[in-house]
């Protein structure tokens, strides 16, 4: 049975309390949801992956609308960097697991909503086992392997995959759907290559953005659950805060995808770490720890320490010596440094500067190292006074 045959078929034996009917009213008193939508929104089970930026608008205003059954996803803690955006936590919250954190105020806001947690990371081995019992499911992921698992898992199960992404200034938000349309992978066949995309965490987001493309995200799974108005499947639309500009983008679906094409390749789960190239390198760079380098630092040695990230960042944190040269313009740059010296180059927490001694050493700099864990462990182990973000 389709998801949503399946909410309507339960939709008609749900009965709203005198409460819910108060609570409601708003919805109610619209034809176009009335009390038999509110019925199959009560009747409805929504997976929200990720517990984060979009999932907070998204979890909170799908509990306020009365979702019957929401699942969270995250296995991660509330750390004071999220505040800044994640709005379903608070202070009070910091270091508590982001699933308790998120149910706890979805039982505040609607106390009718069934709330149920995974605090696990969502993989190949466990996501065709908490999809399954999900009407639609909610990506709010943030990183490539998630969200080419969710996509393959929806597309597996035939369930909608409402998808949303950030970066900056800039949003996303679509409904892939296999039986109707296009998916993820119609869109991109291949995971860019590695760091090629800065993370949320590396290149920053504006905190109010996530409000905006989590609301879309929330307004699409209402619509998708009544079956209301014209969902995003097949139609991408794109914002762009600065301008305060929308953009829709006609998606199409791909009939050499090997998804949901008319060859598909793809019957199962895959490793998708290994697939977008984030599972661990065979050949790992060179490395020194933060205590090594503070030891050549004080020797006065040869060594050369480079910092490899944005001008922003480095406003923020720095290591005494280091020279900033983001990680975009080293290519153009190694002409400035001598093979013969011996290099450290750090980051974030070391993805992008192993990154860089991987271009050190193809340009036969091969005294080029990774400095294992950048600037946080440099915080964490050496200097507390350094501040991290």
């Amino acid at each position: 049975m389709s998801p949503l045959n399946r909410i309507s078929a339960a939709a008609a034996g749900i009965h709203l309390s005198d409460e819910e009917t108060r609570r409601y009213s708003r919805h109610l008193v619209m034809p176009e949801v009335s009390i038999d939508g509110q019925r199959r929104l009560k009747a409805a089970r929504v997976l929200c992956v990720g517990a984060g930026g979009l999932g907070s608008p998204i979890l909170a205003y799908l509990a306020a609308a009365g979702i019957g059954r929401l699942g969270i996803v995250d296995p991660d803690a509330v750390d004071h960097s999220n505040l800044q955006r994640q709005i379903i936590h608070g202070t009070p919250r910091v270091g508590h697991p982001k699933v308790a954190s998120a149910r706890d105020r979805i039982l505040e806001i609607n106390p009718n909503v069934e709330v149920e947690t995974h605090e696990v990371a969502l993989r190949a081995d466990n996501a065709m086992r908490i999809c399954h019992d999900y009407d639609v499911i909610v990506d709010g992921t943030d990183n490539f392997p998630t969200r080419y698992l969710v996509n393959d898992c929806c597309a597996l199960l035939g369930k909608p995959n409402v998808y949303g992404s950030i970066f900056r200034f800039e949003g996303q938000c679509t409904v892939f759907w296999a039986e109707r349309g296009p998916c993820y992978r119609c869109l991109f066949p291949e995971p860019p290559p590695p760091g090629a995309v800065p993370s949320c965490a590396e290149g920053g987001v504006l905190g109010v953005l996530p409000g905006v493309i989590g609301v879309m995200q929330a307004i699409e799974t209402i619509k998708l659950i009544i079956g209301l108005g014209d969902p995003l499947v097949g139609r991408l639309l794109a914002f762009d805060a600065l301008r305060m500009r929308f953009r829709e983008l006609r998606l199409h679906k791909d009939p050499a995808c090997p998804l949901c094409g008319e060859r598909r390749t793809i019957h199962g789960l895959i490793d998708y770490e290994r697939f977008c190239g984030a599972a661990p390198q065979e050949c790992p760079v060179p490395e020194m720890t933060v205590q090594e380098l503070r030891d050549r630092l004080a020797a006065r040695d040869d060594l050369v320490l480079i910092d490899v990230r944005e001008p922003s960042e480095y406003q923020i944190c720095r290591i005494p010596g280091a020279r900033l040269i983001p990680l975009g313009e080293l290519p153009a740059r190694m002409r400035e440094f001598d093979p013969a010296h011996a290099i450290a180059v750090h980051c974030k927490s070391g993805a992008r500067s192993a990154a860089a001694v991987r271009a050190f050493q193809a340009a036969g700099f091969h005294r080029a190292k990774n400095v294992r864990g950048g600037i946080l462990a440099w915080s964490k182990e050496i200097d507390p006074s350094v501040p991290t973000y």
